[in-house]
């Protein structure tokens, strides 16, 4: 019987250990069993750099969610909404375009439950809810990294931007350029 000189052995070893943290750093299998959530108040106004600040909560008993006022006298105003459906992972929620009393713009995501994954990230995009599950078409625009699988946040959207052209936010996968789910939005009549 031939004996294993050790000059094969541990080659042989190291590459199943390097395939592997290659599987765990693309994949972040852990994420699968990890929730981390998310309960920002609808910003009153834009903050410095164009961040939200948190607005007072809603005391009036008026059935207003996630600390978020009725739109009086200059207050926030829905533009568009919708609810997501599921593409790669199940997702559900509400997304919101709204706008401030400053005049500046957030995407509001509500009841949002989704999963974890790597890089996941928050987008407009030009085309249907449907079509985002093919990529998400030109002119997209990035409005930053997921903050959370659930709950309700908050996502500046760049000044300037014409929200009348984007036909719904997305949950994307930027690793692997899967959408997790998407939501179509609708204008919301005055």
């Amino acid at each position: 019987m031939s004996r294993v000189s050790r000059r094969t052995v541990v080659p042989v070893l190291m590459v199943p250990a390097v395939a592997a943290g290659v599987g765990l750093f693309l994949f972040q299998p852990w994420t699968a069993f990890t929730d981390t959530t998310v309960n920002e108040a609808l910003p009153a106004v834009s903050g410095p750099a164009g961040e939200p600040a948190a607005g007072p909560a809603a005391t009036d008993g008026a059935g207003t969610k996630g600390g978020e006022r009725p739109a009086r006298g200059g207050g926030p105003e829905d533009l568009a909404r919708g609810s997501f459906v599921t593409h790669e992972h199940g997702t559900r929620g509400t997304a919101r375009t709204v706008r401030l009393a400053d005049g500046g713009q957030v995407l509001r995501l509500e009841d949002l439950r989704t999963s974890e994954g790597p890089d996941v990230r928050v987008y407009l995009s030009t085309r249907d809810a449907g079509a985002v599950k093919a990529g998400l078409g030109d002119g997209a625009v990035e409005l930053g990294k997921l903050k959370g699988n659930m709950g309700n946040q908050n996502y500046t959207v760049p000044a300037g931007t014409d929200l009348s052209g984007f036909r719904s936010a997305v949950i994307w996968c930027e690793r692997f350029s899967v959408s997790f789910g998407a939501a179509g939005l609708a204008p919301v009549a005055g």
